[in-house]
C-alpha cells in the first residue's frame, strides 16, 4: 500500500507538454519542489526506447525526492526504469498479468463505472482511479463524465476495501476542494500548466496539493 497517497497525483503528459512548449524534465523538477503525493509519466506518442530513457531519468529524480513515480500502461518499462509502479487502463494488461511481469510493482488501475470499480477492487490494486469526474480535454476520446455523486459511491467502496481512491478528469483549483471531500487524491494534467509558464508550475502544484488534502 502506498504510504503517501493523499493530495496531488501529478501526471506528466508528454503530448500535452509538447503542445504547450514544456520540456518533460524541467517540468518534472518544478513539480517535485511541490512534493506531490505521486507522479505519473504518460507518453502515449513516444516509442518504447524513448519512454524508457525518460522514465529512468524521472524515476531517479523522484526517488531522490521521495515521491512515488509511476509509468502509464507499461509494466515492463516501469520495471526496467526502477519505477515504484505502473498505472493500468481498462484495455491494458490485467493486474494479474502485471504482477507476473513485476511482482514488486505497485499497481494502479483506471475505472469509469461503478461495476468496473467493484471488479478492480476484487483484484486488490494498490490504488484505484475513477473518472472523469468533470469534463476533460486531456484525452481524445474521454469516457462519459461520472460526476461527484458517483465519485462518492466509488469512495465508499474503496474505503471499505482499504484502497486509496484517486479522482481524475477536469480537476483544477476551483474544483479540488469538492474532490477532496470524497477522494484521497486528485490526478491533474492540464491544470498543472499555468499560463505564466514554467516558473509558475511549482506554485500551482502546491496550491492543488493543498486543496486536494495534501500536507
Amino acid at each position: 500500500m502506498l504510504r503517501r497517497m493523499r493530495g496531488l497525483y501529478a501526471i506528466v503528459d508528454c503530448d500535452i507538454l509538447a503542445a504547450r512548449g514544456f520540456a518533460p524534465m524541467p517540468f518534472l523538477e518544478r513539480l517535485l519542489e511541490a512534493q506531490p503525493a505521486a507522479i505519473q509519466l504518460r507518453a502515449k506518442s513516444a516509442g518504447a526506447r524513448v519512454t524508457l530513457a525518460l522514465a529512468r531519468a524521472m524515476s531517479a529524480s523522484c526517488r531522490a525526492a521521495e515521491v512515488p513515480f509511476f509509468v502509464n500502461d507499461r509494466p515492463d518499462l516501469a520495471l526496467l526504469s526502477g519505477s515504484v509502479g505502473v498505472h493500468l487502463g481498462q484495455r491494458d494488461l490485467s493486474l494479474e498479468d502485471a504482477r507476473r511481469v513485476g511482482p514488486a510493482l505497485q499497481l494502479g488501475v483506471s475505472t469509469h463505472r461503478l461495476e468496473e470499480v467493484d471488479r478492480a477492487l476484487s483484484e486488490r490494486p494498490d490504488y484505484l482511479a475513477f473518472g472523469p469526474v468533470f469534463a476533460t480535454a486531456s484525452k481524445r476520446d474521454p469516457e462519459p463524465v461520472v460526476g461527484l455523486a458517483a465519485l462518492a459511491s466509488a469512495a465508499q467502496r474503496c474505503r471499505q476495501a482499504g484502497v486509496p481512491l484517486v479522482a481524475i478528469g477536469g480537476i483544477d483549483e476551483s474544483r479540488a476542494a469538492q474532490v477532496a471531500l470524497a477522494a484521497d487524491a486528485g490526478a491533474v494534467i492540464s491544470a498543472l500548466l499555468p499560463a505564466g509558464g514554467l516558473p509558475e508550475v511549482t506554485g500551482t502544484a502546491r496550491r492543488l496539493h493543498s486543496a486536494l488534502g495534501g500536507g
